[in-house]
């Protein structure tokens, strides 16, 4: 008999209790660098969409080793939901939202406003904003915008700046972060 037949649980079931048994008792690296600061020893990622009503929290990463399939569902909720694309995210990026989620001491999950984007998703939104960059970094799976009801736009660019992993951009007017793994750097107000 296998965990998922008859006992009724599933492998998505397991990593969460998992992630609720861990998570409290995890020790967190204080003096590491960088996007390390504030992560520890498991990294934690939770978020969820408004435009396709999914959620995700789990852990992905334990004790220096990215968890596989924790990775793949992680993939699969920043896909450009749009065209339904599905990219393989650069996980430095994953690192800099979980570690500024850390760093901000909050509960509540990020809302994913966009993570992955298609050039022809990308293109789309570009004649209908100057905002949007041409090659933007959500094409190349390494970016992500993200909200929070419980933190404003300057804390939560604060933590992400704090990270020193990539780009950080407000959006106050739009009330949103833009957090990469591209150069280091801020822009917005």
């Amino acid at each position: 008999m296998t965990i998922g037949e008859s006992s009724g649980l599933t492998r998505r079931a397991l990593l969460g209790a998992f992630a609720a048994t861990t998570v409290a008792a995890a020790p967190t690296i204080s003096g590491a660098a960088g996007i390390l600061r504030g992560a520890g020893d498991i990294r934690r990622i939770r978020m969820f969409s408004g435009r396709t009503g999914e959620r995700i929290d789990m852990i992905y990463w334990i004790e220096g080793k990215y968890i596989k399939d924790a990775v793949k569902e992680v993939n699969y909720f920043m896909r450009d939901w749009r065209t339904d694309g599905v990219k393989t995210m650069d996980l430095r990026t994953v690192d800099v939202m979980a570690a500024a989620h850390n760093l901000m001491d909050v509960h509540e999950p990020y809302m994913l406003l966009s993570g992955y984007r298609s050039p022809k998703t990308n293109a789309m939104l570009r004649s209908r904003s100057s905002g949007v960059a041409k090659n933007s970094l959500h094409m190349k799976g390494q970016a992500a915008d993200l909200r929070l009801s419980t933190r404003s736009v300057g804390q939560m660019a604060r933590a992400a700046s704090a990270c020193r992993g990539g780009g950080v951009g407000r959006y106050s007017g739009s009330n949103f972060v833009h957090m990469d793994c591209g150069v280091v750097r801020s822009w917005g107000s």
